[in-house]
């Protein structure tokens, strides 16, 4: 795995870390080779006489020209990463012929066109290979020490040795490179590393085994080795496929949410800002990779019910009446039910039904309280409605400002919003610069609270009802939502 190529103006930290691999990596190689010289297992046999020296140059060549050609079509990743199976040659080639012999192959093997023609800052290429270099001389190192200090495994010994030596590299290789990533696109190691990682664990742990498998059959006839062209193109295959897949599945709940967007010239591309709002906020809350996910998708899909709301109630220009606003207040639950045969978004189906209880209770479709409501779904209302209050609405042509907005859910925390929530958005660049009231000195009263309580005790809601305007607190008006 390896890191794509970087901005041609880098923050210090980066420009530290990038001179620090690049240093670290150059001493390696320079190091290991004086001190590991070539093993003759890597020779490619000829049948030559007297050709010893010949044969381990040819088989270095071999290695370094096979591991060229799997680098030549990476996957890009998610996050910016490329990942690819050139690892699985460069770990055979320090495997068959040591630390020494898997440096220079991972420096030289993993030599991509574009940067031969430039498209690649130099220091980047450098801290590219430099993030293979290292792993693969610390790994050829840690599978010599485990052939020579554990004879006792008999027959075992070459394969587990193998093995360690295959996880040390992977481990250090994608940590390298990660860390890089994280400084040049300021994201967390750990959020990159799960996003560009997660579905493709399997096949990346897979290589490992099939690199040993590629030696013994190097071993016994050199050519055959060129039959692992196959799965090693299979594994390339599925990666790309799981990215497209992925990819493909964004773009399609994209496309459906701008469609129901598009009905009202008021909302145009209002979820796809929403979505962004929202991911924010979970970054901030420390979310994990797969809620965040959950968040991007919920956030592009929360008002996909609104393809039933009719046009008479979705285009009118003035304030809704009471039988308008119980249809438009039925779109939550409509978008679950449209949603609810997907079951790749069943993780979004709370954040769609959800998006509108109030911290209160006083909310719709169920009236929940509190912690009641789904953690993501009180992530997107608080989205939600600052995106509203800040984009035109035929009820309000003049938006708010983002200090106005931010105000108004300052003021309505703890009874329309999370609290924990809006201090969370307030710490995201949405709101950067804007002033803060912060929160109350005092928590402010919330009377309906009691009373939803008490509702909810004596008279449990049946699950799809949905409450009419009637039913939100005229001592509570909060902002207009999309």
């Amino acid at each position: 795995m390896r890191e794509v190529a970087g901005p041609r103006t880098m923050p210090k930290s980066l420009k530290l870390y990038v001179a620090t691999v690049v240093v670290i990596g150059a001493l390696a190689l320079v190091t290991a080779t004086f001190l590991f010289p070539p093993k003759a297992s890597i020779a490619l046999d000829i049948g030559l006489p007297g050709a010893d020296q010949l044969e381990i140059a040819l088989g270095i060549i071999a290695w370094t020209a096979i591991t060229l050609l799997a680098s030549a079509w990476p996957v890009q990743q998610p996050r910016g990463s490329q990942i690819g199976v050139a690892v699985a040659p460069i770990m055979a080639s320090f495997m068959l012929g040591g630390p020494a012999i898997g440096g220079w192959v991972a420096a030289i093997g993993t030599t991509e066109l574009r940067e031969l023609r430039g498209r690649i800052p130099w220091y980047g290429s450098l801290a590219n290979h430099a993030c293979l270099v290292i792993p693969a001389i610390v790994a050829g190192v840690v599978r010599e020490a485990g052939l020579e200090f554990a004879p006792a495994l008999g027959p075992f010994t070459d394969f587990a040795s193998a093995m360690v030596a295959a996880a040390v590299f992977q481990v250090l290789n994608v940590w390298l490179a990660f860390v890089l990533l994280s400084l040049r696109t300021d994201q967390s190691v750990l959020e990159a590393l799960r996003a560009d990682t997660r579905g493709i664990l399997g096949s990346m742990i897979a290589l490992a085994p099939l690199s040993w498998l590629m030696t013994v059959v190097y071993a016994v006839q050199w050519w055959a080795t060129a039959l692992f062209a196959v799965p090693l193109y299979s594994t390339r295959l599925a990666y790309a496929r799981f990215i497209e897949m992925r990819e493909m599945f964004t773009q399609t709940i994209g496309a459906l949410a701008e469609a129901v967007d598009k009905r009202d010239p008021f909302t145009a591309k209002h979820s796809q800002r929403v979505k962004d709002i929202a991911v924010d906020i979970g970054r901030v809350m420390h979310v994990s990779d797969g809620e965040l996910e959950a968040l991007e998708w919920g956030g592009l899909l929360h008002d996909v019910g609104k393809i039933g709301v009719p046009d008479r109630v979705l285009l009118k220009q003035e304030r809704l009446n009471k039988d308008e606003r119980m249809i438009m207040n039925a779109h939550p639950v409509l978008g679950a039910q449209i949603i609810a045969p997907v079951t790749k978004l069943a993780p979004e189906l709370p954040i769609i039904r959800h998006h509108h209880e109030w911290y209160n209770g006083s909310g719709y479709p169920d009236r929940l309280i509190g912690d009641e409501i789904p953690k993501l779904a009180r992530v997107l209302h608080v989205a939600d409605a600052f995106e509203a209050m800040t984009a035109a609405r035929p009820y309000r042509m003049t938006p708010l400002t983002a200090e106005q907005a931010l105000a108004e859910l300052r003021k309505f925390a703890g009874i329309q919003f999370d609290p924990v929530v809006v201090d969370a958005f307030v710490r995201t660049h949405h709101v950067e610069g804007v002033s803060d009231p912060g929160r109350t000195v005092q928590p402010r009263p919330i009377p309906i609270l009691g009373q939803a309580a008490a509702t909810r005790l004596a008279e449990p809601p049946t699950t799809g009802t949905v409450p009419t305007s009637a039913s939100i607190p005229a001592a509570s008006q909060a902002p207009e939502q999309a």
